[in-house]
């Protein structure tokens, strides 16, 4: 990711913060229209659950400049998820759902150049948590 990214990573992020229950709800009505699949993984208050992504969200989003920073605890996170069944074929639709959930939050002000930003966020970071939990070899 450049510097450029990252701050409108960043930027953008700011301005959905203050929808974050909202882009909750958004996300996981998207993620489990894309991959039904994954519903069965996510077990008790939904609400809570959210609330759990966007505050993972902000951490990774304010570490973006400084990845050392919050790769300890991503790498955790991958692995924990293992447990609860998340396969590296997960990761994609994971992602489909987040770009579709800031675009709705966004509006007008979701751009190519933000799309490309969020995209490389989200696989930088993916790769690392795949190859983390399963292995350099699984990720593709």
């Amino acid at each position: 990711m450049t510097p450029e990214q990252v701050a409108l990573v960043q930027q953008s992020f700011g301005k959905v913060a203050p929808i974050s229950d909202q882009a909750a709800k958004l996300f996981y009505g998207r993620l489990f229209v894309i991959a039904p699949e994954v519903k069965a993984m996510f077990h008790g208050d939904m609400d809570e659950q959210g609330r759990k992504l966007m505050a993972t969200l902000a951490v990774v989003v304010n570490g973006l400049a400084h990845l050392d920073t919050i790769l300890p605890a991503a790498s955790a996170l991958a692995k924990r998820h293992v447990g609860y069944g998340v396969r590296p074929s997960h990761y994609a639709p994971v992602g489909e759902a987040l770009l579709w959930t800031l675009q709705q939050g966004l509006g007008t002000d979701w751009t190519p150049a933000l799309a490309e930003a969020w995209t490389a966020a989200y696989v930088t970071l993916s790769q690392f948590m795949i190859g983390e939990a399963y292995g350099r070899e699984a990720v593709a």
